[in-house]
């Protein structure tokens, strides 16, 4: 198995909770990346704003890679089921 299949294995185990909280203590309930303040939005609108996924994170230093591409493919499925099959 290559590095790259690993890697989408280890992604496709990842749960959303394992990624993401939504608490209203946190910035009144906005979903972020767990562990952080930073909100899931903003990385979306990083990248709406032609910002690449290394700006985002040399920007959110305590997001991390994995996080960031699983909720993306998360996303991506989510809003695109046919093209993640």
């Amino acid at each position: 198995m290559s590095v790259q299949d690993r890697a989408r294995v280890k992604l496709t185990d990842m749960d959303t909770r394992d990624l993401i909280t939504i608490d209203p203590d946190i910035l009144g309930g906005v979903p972020v990346f767990k562990g952080t303040r930073v909100p899931i939005k903003t990385l979306f609108q990083y990248l709406e704003n032609d910002y690449s996924l290394e700006e985002f994170l040399e920007c959110f230093p305590s997001v991390t890679r994995e996080a960031a591409r699983h909720v993306l493919e998360c996303s991506e499925r989510a809003l695109l089921p046919s093209a993640a099959a």
